[in-house]
Order: C-alpha cells, then sequence, then structure tokens
C-alpha cells in the first residue's frame, strides 16, 4: 500500500484530472481539483461571517462616475449572430483603482417588451477561476450558443432572458476578459476580497445601468459558485442595513450543484457514486470504515487511499460532471456548421467557445480586450496561484440569509457526480430545517422535471432530472421553468399539465 504526503480522499483530487482530455467541464475539473488540493492540505476553518460584513464596509468612495460609458458599452451585433429583438453590452467595471483592477461583464437583457418590468439577475460561474461568459453564457442559460465552426452562434431559445435581465460577470480578476495592473492579484485570491469586489463592480454598474437600482435583483450561479453567491448576498444585506436603506433591492438567490459543505460534498460524492453502481459495494465499504470526511483530519491512513485509488480507477473513462453525457471524442472543427439543437448538448462545446471568444473580431466586438493586442482567453485561469480563503461550509450564510426572509433555491441536476444530488442533500440535511411540503415530483407539462421539497424558511430544494453539473446545458427547459417559478416565487407545479 503506498502513502501520500497530502490529504487526497476527496474524489475531486483523485479523478477529476483524469478528464482533463475527455470532458467539456475540462478546465472546471482542473479549477476544483487545485482547490481542494490547498484546502486539504492546510486545513480551512468553518465560516467566519464578519468577514462579509463589518470588516469590509463599503463607505462609497469606491463609486466612480459613469456617465456616457453605457453607450459605448452597447454591442451592436457579435460576429456570425443572428438577428434577435433584445439589447446586449459588454465593458469593463473598475473594482480597484489603485490595484487597477477591472472586471468584465456581459448583459443579455429580456425583449424590448418586457425589459423594463423584468428584474435583474447576476450569473456568477465557479472555479474559482472559471469563466461566466464562456460557460454561462455562452454555454448555460444566455442567448447563444457556438456552431462547430467555431465563427458562427445560433439562438438559445431557451435562454434566461425570457425570464430575467441576465448579468454575466467574470470575476475574480485574471478570470475571462476581467484583468489587474498588480500581478498579486493574479497569484493570491479568496473568498473575502471576489465578495468585496463584486459588491463594488455591483454599485458601480448600477451606477452605468440607473435605471436597475431599483428593480428586484437576484443572484444566481453554480458550483463554487455556492460561496460566491450567497457570499455576495450577505454583503449586500450587511451593506442595505448599515445605510439604513435598500442599496440593493435583493430578493433571492438561486445556486445549482453548489459547493456548500466540505464534510457533507465528500461524503456524497462515494455514496452516489455506489448507488449508481459506478464504484462497488466493497469500495463504498472500505471508504466508510477508513476514511474521515471531516476538515480537520490533514492525512488518511493507506486503507482509506487504497480504497480511493479504486475508486478513481473504477471512474476514470466516465466524464463525472454528467454520467450519462458522451465524451468529446472528436473536437475538430467542420468548414459548416453541424446540424444544432439547444436541446441536445454538444460535448466539444468548450472548444468552440474558446475558438469563438479568442477571435479578434469577437473580442472588439464584446468590448472585451482593451490592450488591442490579441488576448488569450481561457475558458478556466491558471494564474489565480492561491486562493486564500475557503472556508469549510457556507451552511451559516444561507442561513442568515433565510432568516432575513430572501427567497433560496438550491438545485440540483441528477447526473452529476462531482457535487452530487447525495451531497446537497445532505448539506440540507445538516441545517435540520423543518420540512413544509414533502419530496414530491414537479412537472414541466406532462413530463416529470425533477423532484422538489421546501423547508420552513423559505428553501426550496429541486432536482432536476437528466442534467448534470451544469443544469441548463443539458436540460435548458427544465432549467428555465426552474428559474421562472423562482423568479415569480412560486413553487414548481406537482401536478402534470395534458
Amino acid at each position: 500500500m503506498k502513502s501520500k504526503t497530502t490529504q487526497i480522499l476527496v474524489l475531486f483530487h483523485l479523478f477529476l484530472t483524469c478528464f482533463i482530455n475527455q470532458s467539456s467541464g475540462k478546465k472546471q475539473n482542473e479549477a476544483l481539483s487545485h482547490l481542494y488540493n490547498e484546502k486539504f492540505r492546510k486545513n480551512t476553518a468553518a465560516i467566519d461571517r464578519s468577514q462579509f460584513s463589518a470588516s469590509s464596509y463599503i463607505n462609497g468612495a469606491e463609486i466612480h462616475p459613469q456617465k456616457g460609458t453605457k453607450k459605448k458599452d452597447r454591442i451592436r451585433r457579435l460576429p456570425g449572430q443572428p438577428q434577435v429583438g433584445f439589447r446586449q453590452y459588454g465593458g469593463y467595471i473598475t473594482v480597484n483603482k489603485t490595484a487597477g483592477r477591472a472586471f468584465y461583464y456581459y448583459l443579455a437583457e429580456a425583449d424590448e417588451h418586457s425589459r423594463k418590468s423584468l428584474p435583474l439577475l447576476v450569473w456568477l460561474n465557479g472555479g474559482p477561476g472559471c469563466s461566466s461568459l464562456g460557460y454561462g453564457a455562452m454555454q448555460e442559460i444566455g442567448p447563444f450558443r457556438v456552431h462547430s465552426d467555431g465563427k458562427t452562434l445560433y439562438k438559445n431559445k431557451l435562454a434566461w432572458n425570457h425570464a430575467a435581465n441576465v448579468l454575466f460577470l467574470e470575476s475574480p480578476a485574471g478570470v475571462g476578459f476581467s484583468y489587474s495592473n498588480m500581478t498579486t492579484d493574479f497569484v493570491k485570491g479568496g473568498d473575502r476580497r471576489t465578495a468585496i469586489d463584486n459588491y463594488i463592480f455591483l454599485l458601480n454598474w448600477l451606477e452605468r445601468f440607473s435605471e436597475y437600482k431599483d428593480r428586484d435583483f437576484y443572484i444566481s450561479g453554480e458550483s463554487y459558485a455556492g460561496h460566491y453567491v450567497p457570499q455576495l448576498a450577505l454583503t449586500i444585506l450587511h451593506h442595505n442595513k448599515k445605510a439604513n436603506k435598500t442599496i440593493i433591492n435583493l430578493k433571492g438567490i438561486v445556486i445549482g450543484n453548489a459547493v456548500i459543505d466540505d464534510e457533507t460534498d465528500r461524503k456524497g460524492v462515494y455514496d452516489y457514486l455506489a448507488t449508481h453502481a459506478l464504484i462497488s459495494d466493497e469500495t463504498l465499504y472500505q471508504i466508510q470504515k477508513f476514511c474521515n470526511f471531516s476538515s480537520n483530519v490533514s492525512n488518511q491512513s493507506d486503507e482509506c487511499n487504497e480504497a480511493c485509488d479504486e475508486a478513481d480507477t473504477d471512474v476514470y473513462s466516465l466524464d463525472v460532471y454528467n454520467i450519462y453525457a458522451p465524451l468529446c471524442t472528436n473536437s475538430r472543427f467542420s468548414s459548416y456548421p453541424k446540424g444544432t439543437s439547444v436541446m441536445n448538448f454538444d460535448p466539444c462545446s468548450d472548444d468552440y467557445v474558446h475558438i469563438y471568444l479568442n477571435r479578434p473580431d469577437v473580442q472588439e466586438a464584446l468590448h472585451a480586450n482593451v490592450t488591442k493586442i490579441h488576448y488569450n482567453w481561457q475558458s478556466c485561469s491558471d494564474v489565480i496561484q492561491k486562493w486564500e480563503d475557503s472556508p469549510s461550509t457556507v451552511i451559516p450564510l444561507l442561513k442568515e440569509l433565510m432568516a432575513n426572509g430572501l427567497r433560496v433555491w438550491i438545485f440540483s441536476g441528477d447526473t452529476d457526480g462531482v457535487i452530487p444530488i447525495t451531497s446537497t442533500k445532505y448539506s440540507i440535511n445538516h441545517m435540520k430545517l423543518s420540512v413544509k411540503t414533502s419530496w414530491r415530483p414537479w412537472f414541466l407539462g406532462r413530463e416529470v422535471g425533477g423532484y422538489t421539497k421546501v423547508y420552513e424558511g423559505n428553501l426550496t430544494f429541486a432536482t432536476v432530472r437528466g442534467a448534470g453539473h451544469q443544469v441548463p446545458s443539458y436540460q435548458p427547459a427544465r432549467a428555465l421553468s426552474l428559474v421562472k417559478h423562482f423568479l415569480d416565487g412560486k413553487q414548481l407545479p406537482t401536478s402534470s399539465k395534458h
């Protein structure tokens, strides 16, 4: 039996790196794996809520004049774009003048008939270090998808700007098109500074787009955004209370396949793999017997490591971000676009997006390159070498948001093996909430869209049937139905429509 110097119990480390050349989420694999390596090397502690409140109060000096900038940010048409009936914008917001730190955003408004009445929804991807433009906008909930030629776009008829005005934020600095003039920003990152910078971004963005200042506001995201979203929400709540007025009209948060609690997340991975016949019962038994999932354990026994190696081997050839999805076996670009369907996600989409966003004419149209020199865009940044703070749980934050009357929804694609449904269920159970509405199916038309359970305190949990880690990529209709009900404050339908 071989000994390991650092804790690699977590399947995030053990098998995510095996799929670097096999999965459309390959860069996300590397980002999440790197984070968990760092976390379990230094034993992270539980969250200190004060780091997202009093110690980071923004007094207004960080708000800068935005006159005339909105007009410059208007995107008339992207290369290869079909005709659309909504407005889109892209550009930069400076979040720290001293460091020269600026975040890139892309806004897809609702159509002309509803953009003034629908709420504002921010979308954040995780990683840490993965692009909300490259994933959220181009492969999940945005208005366009990229053809296999890497040159042209086609409409996503199930985009979330049918339900809200959707703002995609590239955060922190070094992610996507966001940048900093300080090299230290690319070496060190962390949850606390990301929450502060995201809040400063919003304050300045709302100055630029003042028509949204009083609009109902929601925050959404997936994966490691399970940290970003509640941290930003708590920062907003704190500043509203400190100012004794509504600075940002926050109404709720919705997170999918989210990193919530390290201990329950880790335990849930192995239980999911075993119950889906991907690892043996014997391997699971060995893991349960010899492994300790607590965050204060830095090294595992040889027996634990051996069992985890066995699990690693068993799932080597799968895309664990969607255990039933095909792999990208041929990402060669076609001279002419292949037949496309938003309902049938192409596993090579990550490659198409990479080519498209690295085209100089696309970067120019997006207003995404201030240097005018070719920018090497990556789906997930490798410049953030060290993540300084990543607490072991965000459950206290979720409870605090609920206590303040915010709507909290957590959804889970049921074919994701990375942050699986079992992990999310264990995390919610750890909150010890009273049940308001028991477990039952929810429907989209005549079909079961997934299952849902509602808890006292305004928390809704919902699964999305047939969806992987990036839920809207695999089940866009069900994802759109879910977010519409969330925004409307209505529970998911529990009877079919004939």
